[in-house]
């Protein structure tokens, strides 16, 4: 993407007001036993020229959160501020949002440059300015050249950029995107992925609130992200920290897969510790103790989160090789997955090997886990801390 606009480094300081606020807000809909939770206190904040993701499955809430604070449902509890302004009640038209959706959401008989310019009409914009920002906002997106073109002409990813350059166009504070990749091929979206970055190089002082599945834009794209699960938010951090050292079991497996392995916590020293993993002993990494995060004591129970693509596959002869069992290989172009059984270790593990690696079924293999082999992170699924966490960390 081109941009046209010269804009200075956003100053992020402590005191500034936050562009975005969610404060204990709940979405529900219906009434009595038939009364569905979409969201539950959801507390989040997101600083001017910060970019946060809203990571989960489907129906964890978070396109909910979206919507409430573009104004598109009305909070049941809590409020939402853009800038310090209550726009809890508002409508979506006076809220100042620029809005991208996976849909595109063009209007087919007009075109581009009219479909551009619809927001700037809905916000009374003069005429005499609208031409000069549809112009603007096209060459962000790098699509100037398509002014005149109807939708039906151009390719999804075209109608992806036209859609961004309307939201663009209004010039907002905060920009909103609704899993604005999924409906594009996997080529396309990983073009489109590197031009997201691109604008939000653009864009230093837009606060941008991205909503996704997929684990690779919300990495590549946030600087924080925010894990969501059954209408709640179970965990925020940076996007290094949430794949280093994760606070819940479902952040973990969520967030990059995970082998978690159950172990007992035998030493502890500083932030380093040895475990006893089924039959065997290993080292760990045992992150400081914090929000969602035990004080590590002798005889406590917790997960060794190992990563898939750690695990290495040698030679059964060689020194400290566990024997592993292959029980399935899947082969995903530039890794195979393997699955495995591994004497003394309990429950399956899963392992990455670069390549295409031809090992049958039921065939004999070395493992050998990394030093240390992971990351300690506490039993069971949390989601508690994150309503806390959401502050501190906002």
């Amino acid at each position: 993407m081109t941009h046209a606009l010269t804009t200075a480094t956003a100053a992020n300081t402590t005191d500034a007001e936050p562009a975005i606020v969610f404060d204990r807000v709940g979405v529900t809909y219906g009434r009595g036993r038939k009364t569905t939770v979409a969201l539950a206190d959801f507390n989040l904040r997101v600083a001017a020229g910060e970019t946060v993701a809203l990571l989960g499955p489907s129906g964890s809430g978070k396109s909910t959160a979206l919507k409430a604070l573009a104004g598109f449902v009305r909070p049941s509890m809590g409020s939402v501020r853009l800038s310090g302004r209550d726009v809890t009640h508002l409508s979506p038209a006076k809220r100042g949002i620029g809005v991208v959706v996976q849909s595109y959401a063009l209007f087919p008989h007009m075109r581009v440059h009219d479909n551009v310019a619809f927001g700037l009409k809905s916000h009374r914009v003069p005429r005499n300015e609208i031409d000069a920002r549809v112009t603007e906002a096209l060459d962000m997106v790098g699509m100037g050249a398509y002014a005149k073109r109807l939708p039906r002409e151009l390719s999804g990813g075209q109608q992806q950029r036209v859609a961004i350059a309307r939201a663009l166009a209004i010039r907002p504070k905060v920009l909103l995107l609704d899993e604005p990749l999924a409906a594009l091929d996997a080529q396309l979206r990983q073009s489109m992925l590197g031009e997201l970055q691109q604008l939000r190089k653009a864009l230093p002082d837009t606060a941008m609130l991205y909503v996704t599945h997929d684990q690779a834009e919300a990495l590549a794209l946030a600087d924080r992200i925010a894990v969501m699960r059954d209408a709640r938010l179970v965990d925020i951090d940076t996007a290094r920290k949430l794949w280093q050292t994760p606070s819940t079991d479902f952040t973990a497996s969520f967030l990059g897969g995970a082998n978690l392995l159950p172990c007992t916590v035998n030493h502890v020293s500083g932030t380093a510790a040895l475990v006893t993993v089924g039959e065997h002993t290993l080292r760990a990494e045992a992150p400081a103790p914090g929000v969602g995060r035990p004080d590590w004591v002798p005889n406590a129970e917790a997960r060794l989160c190992v990563r898939p693509h750690t695990i290495g596959i040698c030679a059964l002869t060689e020194r400290d090789a566990l024997r592993g069992t292959v029980t399935a290989a899947v082969w995903k172009g530039a890794s195979t997955r393997l699955h495995l059984e591994v004497a003394g270790i309990p429950g399956e593990l899963t392992a990455d090997v670069l390549g295409h690696t031809e090992l049958e079924v039921g065939s004999f293999v070395g493992v050998r886990f990394p030093d240390p082999a992971g990351v300690l992170i506490p039993p069971g699924i949390g989601t508690d801390a994150a309503a806390g966490e959401s502050e501190v960390r906002a």
